[in-house]
């Protein structure tokens, strides 16, 4: 959920919700797979909801409020593209704990009579017992409001318990107010350790896993159909006249018809066991002569002239290919396979984990893998009939791996994390467990981690007029208990620039997702730092307007940069922003006038800024491109255009404020190790591995977006260089492109060339380009076809 998603002024078109209606409608109709089917049902019933409530006026689609009658801070069901449906996340039917709980409170099985008992001596002193213990679940935020009424009441904020009870009881018979028990481990705020996955999950995706059919059928083979071809193949030799003679010189006598009939029945035998492998039965494969030859001549029938000479043929390319069966070729090579068949399969050393598995708590992550990753054991082997030794394969042992608990920098140092969007799912742990942290009591600081990883799984809602998403202290239970909380801005700002740091050093060369700068964004606030961070806007709904911070973040950015490597290879005159900040009153100074979030109270836009990144994004069209049609990244609709030159506005934006790199290094004071060089040259990497992928790409855009992204990432660490450093740097940029298709040089030698221009003092034109078009300003979204899109071979477009 995007906090401070500033979005454009726009009316939801339900032409979006009948598409995704009729995607689910014939998934649900055609797909192969159950499950599936099962839940594309599901989401079938929830956009028809979707489509019912926009009809009826019961939603409001685009609403900070969409569904009438419930306010904010109700969770609501929202489905794909931020639409809610309707139903409140904790309302339907009753929940089995609900059900379970009214039996043992003794009162009707409906959520007001529930709700009226936790009011009563009885119903708090259960509450209180849960509070005391942390053995609950809070799944969506309003499992945790009664327990929040309870704890005032127990610590006498008897006034605060009576106004969130008056605030939540016009929702009691819809909404679920009490916490699910849970009979597992307290519930805990204290651990910096985090886990992608829980041993649970780590044991169904093992469990899930069947035989690799190819695997198999080569196991198969290996061990089964050549050994039982070998046999053949000494069986007609018997025949021949001598070492160079060919099969059937000499009649067969009445043992060797005897000993065939014997293959023959065993062949029949392990073809009704053995399934895997087909190839004996292709009457064209040498087994497949072999054993026809025999079957005629066994039956006494004469072989004619064609299959006798494909049956001499088989047997002399047999012997040719891997010597005669026991000479030490085909000895030495029959050894080798053998070996490989017994290698023990994936899918049984997989039964062997889940065992290990399932003696640890199932609902966390592993703390000590090598117990789990260790070979097998010699009671595993007696148990399973696996060779002692046997290491685990690595698909195996990532799997694994990805249920290791551990603080999340060791995380993404061993690659469990191995991008920002997973990083920023694992995030709202840790940024609960410090919000948390800051409330004194025990029992409460428990609660409100828990409420705040409920509260983080709320999705996204699609907003409109600049509308913002609901906060975390926007939720009555939160408000109330407010003044619990003691100065946590020390805390926050430690682990505002722990995660930035990480985030800039695990993968330098991708801006930060939205899920990502909603988390840091939340300890910015708590921090009070003076630290706006800014979204990814969405191109295909953007409107031309940006909220304030964008040009506070502007303004931090010039702080930083100006007359640095970067402002002169953008173009930007951070002088002249600075003067738009002032005049506008979006100076992140801490003044009155300024939000904690960077913006000015009251200002919900920033004309200014809007006008400077349309009038930069009208400058770059005039750079030479590809013009023809159907060559931008949205070509072949005027719908595809508006998004294009939306993209190209946003990209300015994105420009102008680096995305969050400058707020993080000014305001927050992020310095990743080993420092900017090395980011560079792993920027420059990326940049080079994803200008591969534009090869030959039919719709090589998307990339190309990436790759500006990655280039940009790469100019503010050049910028934040030593000159001979930087020097360096860009001398190592030869090496390493060297190390990619000649391709990719070709493409990237006007980008290159203009880097190196500016660094040298140089610049370029008004159109960003210089030396006739041969040294480019690098940017990702084009309205005339991108220059990086042609083909270095040809010169002929990609993507048209």
């Amino acid at each position: 959920m995007d906090d401070d998603a500033d979005q454009q002024h726009l009316t939801a078109n339900p032409g979006y919700a009948q598409g995704q209606l009729a995607k689910a409608f014939t998934t649900a109709l055609t797909h192969e797979d159950a499950d599936t089917r099962r839940r594309a049902e599901g989401r079938v019933t929830r956009w028809r909801a979707v489509l019912a409530g926009m009809s009826g006026g019961l939603l409001s689609i685009g609403s900070r409020t969409p569904v009438a009658g419930l306010p904010a801070w109700v969770t609501p069901e929202v489905v794909h593209g931020g639409f809610a449906t309707g139903t409140p996340g904790a309302g339907g039917p009753l929940q089995p704990y609900e059900t379970r709980l009214a039996e043992r409170f003794g009162v009707p099985a409906d959520r007001r009579a529930l709700f009226a008992h936790c009011l009563t001596d009885t119903g708090l002193t259960w509450l209180w017992g849960q509070l005391n213990s942390g053995r609950y679940e809070v799944t969506v935020p309003e499992e945790g409001a009664l327990l929040t009424m309870a704890w005032l009441v127990r610590h006498g904020e008897t006034a605060a318990a009576l106004d969130l009870v008056a605030e939540l009881e016009p929702f009691a018979d819809q909404l679920r107010f009490l916490p699910r028990p849970s009979a597992g481990r307290p519930v805990s705020d204290a651990s910096d350790a985090l886990h992608r996955r829980t041993v649970s999950d780590t044991v169904d995706r093992l469990v899930r896993r069947r035989p690799n059919t190819a695997v198999e059928t080569q196991r198969e083979a290996l061990a089964v159909w050549q050994p039982f071809g070998d046999e053949l193949l000494v069986h007609w030799l018997e025949t021949a006249g001598g070492e160079d003679g060919r099969a059937l010189e000499l009649a067969p006598d009445a043992d060797w018809l005897a000993r065939g009939s014997a293959l023959l029945s065993r062949y029949r035998q392990l073809a009704e066991e053995h399934t895997h492998c087909g190839k004996h039965r292709n009457p064209k494969e040498n087994l497949g002569i072999l054993r026809g030859a025999l079957e005629e001549t066994v039956a006494g029938r004469q072989l004619d002239a064609r299959h006798l000479g494909l049956l001499r043929h088989a047997i002399a390319s047999m012997v040719r290919r891997r010597g005669l069966p026991g000479s030490a070729p085909h000895a030495e090579l029959r050894r080798v396979q053998r070996a490989q068949a017994a290698l023990p399969s994936h899918h049984a050393l997989a039964q062997v984990v889940v065992g290990r598995l399932a003696v640890l708590p199932q609902e966390s992550g592993i703390a000590d893998l090598a117990p789990v990753l260790a070979p097998v054991s010699e009671p595993e082997e007696r148990e399973t009939g696996l060779p002692a030794g046997a290491q685990l394969p690595t698909v195996l042992r990532r799997v694994v791996e990805g249920a290791l608990s551990a603080p999340v920098a060791t995380l993404v140092e061993r690659g469990v994390v191995p991008s920002a969007e997973v990083l920023a799912a694992l995030v709202p742990q840790l940024v609960a467990v410090t919000t948390a942290r800051s409330y004194d009591d025990p029992a409460l600081r428990t609660l409100m981690a828990a409420n705040y990883r409920a509260f983080r799984n709320r999705r996204s809602l699609l907003l409109l007029n600049l509308e913002r998403q609901v906060r975390i202290e926007e939720l009555p239970w939160v408000r109330a208990v407010a003044a619990q909380r003691g100065d946590g801005t020390a805390e926050a700002a430690l682990l505002l620039r722990q995660l930035g740091e990480l985030a800039v050093r695990g993968f330098p060369g991708t801006i930060l997702p939205n899920p990502l700068v909603r988390e840091l964004g939340v300890l910015a606030r708590q921090s009070e730092l003076g630290a706006p961070l800014v979204e990814e806007l969405a191109a295909d709904i953007f409107m031309d307007a940006f909220g304030p911070k964008f040009l506070v973040a502007a303004g931090i950015a010039g702080e930083l940069l100006a007359g640095s490597l970067y402002e002169r290879y953008y173009g930007i005159d951070y002088a002249a922003i600075r003067e738009l900040a002032l005049a506008e009153g979006a100076v992140a100074a801490g003044g009155s006038s300024v939000r904690r979030d960077g913006g000015r109270a009251g200002s919900r836009t920033s004309p200014g800024f809007a006008r400077l990144c349309a009038e930069r994004a009208a400058a770059a069209s005039s750079a030479p491109g590809r013009s023809k049609s159907g060559s931008s990244p949205n070509s072949g609709s005027s719908s595809g255009s508006r998004v294009a030159a939306n993209g190209k506005v946003i990209e300015q934006s994105q420009i102008l404020t680096t995305h969050n790199l400058a707020t993080l290094v000014h305001r927050v004071g992020i310095a990743p190790e080993p420092g900017w060089a090395d980011l560079a040259r792993r920027c420059f990497t990326t940049v080079c591995r994803l200008t591969a992928r534009v090869h030959r790409n039919p719709w090589p855009y998307p990339t190309i977006k990436d790759t500006a992204y990655a280039w940009r990432q790469l100019v503010f660490h050049l910028s934040l260089c030593a000159p001979a450093e930087r020097r360096r740097v860009l001398d190592d940029f030869d090496e390493e492109v060297a190390r990619h298709p000649t391709h990719v040089l070709i493409r990237l030698g006007p980008a290159l060339a203009g880097l190196r221009l500016v660094a040298d003092g140089g610049s370029f034109g008004a159109d960003g380009t210089a030396d006739g078009g041969r040294t480019r300003r690098l940017l990702g979204w084009t309205t005339n076809g991108h220059w990086l899109a042609s083909d270095p071979t040809t010169g002929a477009p990609h993507g048209s």
